[in-house]
């Protein structure tokens, strides 16, 4: 098996953190938008089509980016490529800063996306290059944590941010994380170049047909595409149907991140370890069928109190996450290292788009009555149970390289 071996675990350690740390500004950017609807729609004076725009462009552009970065991700050192889009993502996220009006603000979130998405992808492909299969789970629970970190704390203090000095102010501070973080992988990333050997003389199309091709590396697309649209057929109007249905004040909704953000930031590394102990895929297909519970809960919450609704919202969360980290980590495993780069690279084009779709699903279902209560989201669970499920079976049918199937 070709790797990248780090020399030593402390080396291995930063260099984790430090991806960890490119994905939390990477989560963070994307979903710092949702909670700024309010703010946005009154400043800009846009509708909620205009603003849905905002939120998507990002998730759509990631998908294009995706597609594109098969073509040349495993055809250069992923230190370097690493570097650049960061640097460039550095920069989107600056000019989300500076933007003046809604169109320039487009503008940067759709530069935004096709920087991150690709981000993203890279960085489970480094862990996947260094980390072995026996240790991967643990690799993956470290860099997946950044979600947790980003929902407990990055979106509600981006909140406070823009309540105090106005909706620019966590993209500025964004924009600054961003360039000490460069700084910190500049260090601590090494030369992660071997899977270019032979490269240089195939065709750019030759590793993304290579992929294309191969029937086993469809199973895991249809994997991640199963994951992302089981949760955000729901996801995307939380905070909808917690202020609209359920009863909560707009002030409440930080803590629904904060407890969920801060139970899966506890868990990740444990369910990581428990994962590479009983089995990547026994442990994703258990955790794929108990999410069903937590996940029809919140589409089905009456008027509760809020520690009602922060006992659903938080095992949601912790649920979906602890999904996550096995699945990733069969996934990586369902290719061989030479063409993993270009398979990440599709892999976050399908992710992007299934969650693109899962909330357009969910927006076509989901209706408001003359109160303007959210009807009919309990559908919109269901279908992500469905999906939560299909994602389970398929599990069972991944065929891992150099392993056959796990059990």
């Amino acid at each position: 098996m070709m790797s990248h071996p780090v020399p030593d675990a402390r080396r291995e350690r930063w260099l984790l953190l430090t991806l960890a740390g490119v994905q939390f500004t990477h989560i963070l950017d994307f979903m710092i938008m949702m909670p700024l609807g309010p703010q946005l729609t009154r400043i800009f004076g846009i509708d909620n089509a205009a603003f849905g725009l905002l939120v998507s462009a990002y998730t759509l552009s990631a998908g294009v980016s995706g597609l594109a970065a098969s073509l040349y991700v495993d055809r250069f050192d992923r230190r370097r490529l690493l570097l650049v889009l960061y640097a460039l993502f550095a920069l989107a996220t600056l000019a989300c800063a500076l933007a003046p009006g809604y169109q320039s603000l487009l503008l940067a979130r759709v530069a935004a996306g096709l920087f991150g998405g690709v981000l993203s992808t890279l960085s489970q492909t480094i862990v996947a290059d260094v980390v072995p299969f026996e240790r991967r789970g643990a690799a993956m629970g470290i860099v997946m944590s950044s979600f947790s970190l980003a929902t407990v704390a990055g979106v509600p203090l981006g909140l406070w941010l823009a309540n105090a000095l106005g909706w620019h102010a966590p993209f500025w501070s964004l924009a600054l994380v961003c360039a000490l973080l460069w700084v910190l992988a500049w260090r601590t990333l090494p030369a992660l170049g071997q899977h270019l050997q032979g490269q240089s003389d195939k065709p750019m199309w030759h590793n993304l047909w290579s992929v294309l091709r191969e029937p086993a590396h469809w199973r895991a697309f249809g994997l991640s595409a199963l994951m992302m649209f089981a949760g955000f057929t729901v996801i995307p109007y939380i905070t909808l149907y917690n202020t609209q249905n359920v009863g909560l004040t707009e002030a409440q909704i930080p803590w629904i991140y904060l407890c969920g953000g801060a139970a899966t930031l506890v868990s990740a590394r444990w369910v990581g370890r428990l994962s590479d102990r009983v089995g990547k895929q026994r442990m994703f297909f258990h955790v794929a069928l108990w999410v069903s519970l937590p996940l029809m809960a919140t589409t089905l919450l009456p008027r509760v109190p809020l520690w009602g609704v922060l006992l659903v919202s938080t095992s949601f969360f912790l649920l979906m996450n602890a999904r996550m980290i096995p699945g990733m980590a069969l996934i990586s495993a369902a290719v061989r290292p030479d063409k993993r780069g270009t398979f990440m690279a599709v892999n976050g084009a399908v992710q992007s788009a299934s969650m693109g779709a899962a909330a357009f699903v969910g927006g076509l279902i989901i209706g408001r009555d003359m109160a303007g209560q959210l009807t009919h989201y309990w559908v919109a669970g269901l279908v992500g149970v469905g999906a939560s499920l299909a994602a389970a079976a398929l599990s069972r049918t991944l065929v891992l390289h150099g392993g056959g199937t796990q059990k």
